[in-house]
């Protein structure tokens, strides 16, 4: 290690371990906090984020980035350390545009935001949030603005999450998905007789469900020495660092397909945390590619795996075991129908995989009109359901199941676009996987994970940042962003399911 490399990576360590204590603070006022806590947490987090903001920003941070950017000019093509001037002359050039005031606002108004969401739920009522969510709104076109963009507002939040990402790619790319997936909803509609998903309903244990999911995803590899499962309103994930990963699940006595699902959808984030280069902990290189990136991950587990007939195979005997009323006369052919349903709904995290895109397409369209000013956040419940009912067909009878579902409006706009670029890229990889792992469903089949989480661990999770998405999707796939690979698995999976 150079003395220049030396003098940048103590800095971001610092910054790191600030960002790290702030995202401790985050996981506990959505796990076991008492509700009096949201003011002086959100004071706690916003003098955390003003913090390493102002190291990030400082006239000495600049001077460090600024000789390390010489040195790495003479370095070797595939030197390590031209990624990790990427990654932090990134980082460093979005911080720089960002007032220290607006960041510590941002982190209040997060908690704020927060806290009438949670009030709103309870009440069923989107006009409890509106006023905080009003003020999101007007925030992250002040970001925007700050972080400037190409073409249109938007593009500058999409950019945060996704590099690279514009509206007009976004755009485009949900408009090919919904062009196959809106005739393919409707078709299936007209065989909705083929699949029974009634198995799924009855009374599941709460204690039972839980312990269920926790040994599906150890069999997948999660590791509970360097990790942990908790409960929320919302699923989530969240690191510390590769030795300590923490994901979170809710859970519904009346059915089991949602814990389930969403605890297989945690431990796949969890596991691309686990698998990140400890060699780079702490640094902007050691993390994960893209939102996008890890929300393949999740969807690779949860659906490519979870949802296939390889894995009831294996994992149905564990769950009749688990649920012998339920399932003790349930075939294999039984619960692989059953867990891939094709229904219009109203919830976005329980939705199948052929509409799961479409309820992104929803939140696109509406968070694109608010930044235009073309939507006042008042209003956002109503065009809600006005493009549920286009696209969807259904419409939400309050607002707890409609515009308040989602957690992310609390801390601002832009975040969703990266479950469906996941959703593609599960494809491409899973693809890329199965020419690699030759009998890859007779692996899974037998509850043997280990070759697959092997791959993902070479091509995607040990390279941490060194890599693009397109330049990781290249390597890993021989191809950039491609919507082919998950249309032809969604159409292929669900025509032969439903007789098409």
């Amino acid at each position: 290690m150079t003395d220049r490399l030396a003098e940048l990576t103590k800095r971001l360590l610092e910054i790191d371990d600030i960002e790290r204590a702030a995202a401790v603070l985050g996981w506990d006022q959505m796990t076991y906090m008492p509700q009096g806590g949201n003011q002086g947490r959100g004071e706690q987090l916003a003098t955390l984020a003003s913090l390493a903001h102002e190291r990030l920003v400082s006239p000495e941070f600049g001077d460090v980035l600024r000789a390390f950017a010489e040195e790495v000019r003479g370095a070797p093509e595939g030197d390590v350390r031209h990624a990790l001037l990427r990654t932090v002359q990134r980082a460093y050039d979005q911080a720089t545009k960002l007032p220290q005031e607006l960041v510590a606002r941002q982190m209040r108004l997060t908690t704020e935001a927060y806290e009438s969401w949670v009030a709103a739920r309870a009440a069923k009522d989107f006009s409890v949030f509106a006023p905080a969510f009003a003020k999101m709104v007007d925030l992250s076109r002040e970001i925007a603005e700050a972080l400037g963009y190409p073409e249109e507002s938007y593009d500058a939040l999409l950019d945060l999450s996704e590099p690279g990402m514009t509206t007009k790619v976004a755009a485009d790319l949900l408009g090919e998905l919904k062009a196959s997936l809106v005739p393919l909803v409707e078709a299936i509609a007209e065989h909705k007789e083929r699949v029974d998903r009634s198995i799924l309903y009855g009374h599941f244990a709460d204690e039972t469900q839980w312990r269920l999911g926790l040994e599906a995803i150890t069999a997948f590899g999660f590791d509970f020495s360097r990790g942990r499962q908790d409960r929320s309103i919302h699923p989530f994930t969240t690191s510390f660092g590769v030795g300590d990963v923490r994901i979170t699940t809710r859970i519904s006595e009346d059915t089991f397909a949602s814990a389930f699902f969403s605890t297989l959808h945690e431990g796949g984030h969890g596991l691309y945390e686990q698998g990140l280069p400890a060699e780079w902990a702490r640094t902007p290189l050691g993390q994960a590619i893209s939102s996008g990136v890890h929300e393949s991950q999740s969807r690779l587990w949860e659906n490519l795996v979870g949802r296939s007939r390889p894995f009831w195979r294996y994992f149905l005997p564990k769950a009749q075991a688990a649920f012998p009323s339920q399932f003790g006369q349930v075939s294999v052919e039984d619960i692989y129908r059953a867990v891939n349903y094709v229904e219009p709904s109203l919830i976005r995290v329980d939705a199948d995989e052929v509409t799961y895109n479409l309820h992104i397409a929803v939140r696109f369209e509406v968070e694109r009109a608010l930044m235009r000013g073309e939507l006042a956040a008042r209003d956002v419940p109503e065009a809600w359901r006005a493009k549920m009912q286009e696209y969807l067909g259904v419409v939400p009878p309050d607002d707890l199941v409609g515009a308040l579902q989602d957690i992310h409006w609390t801390g601002g706009l832009g975040g969703f676009i990266g479950y469906s670029v996941g959703n593609v890229v599960s494809a491409q990889v899973w693809e890329a996987a199965g020419r690699t792992i030759g009998d890859l469903p007779e692996r899974i089949a037998q509850g043997d994970f280990a070759p697959l989480l092997g791959f993902l661990r070479r091509e995607l999770h040990q390279l941490g940042s060194r890599e693009t998405t397109d330049g990781f999707l290249r390597k890993a796939t021989g191809q950039g962003l491609t919507t082919r690979p998950y249309l032809a698995y969604i159409e292929g999976k669900f025509s032969e399911l439903y007789g098409l």
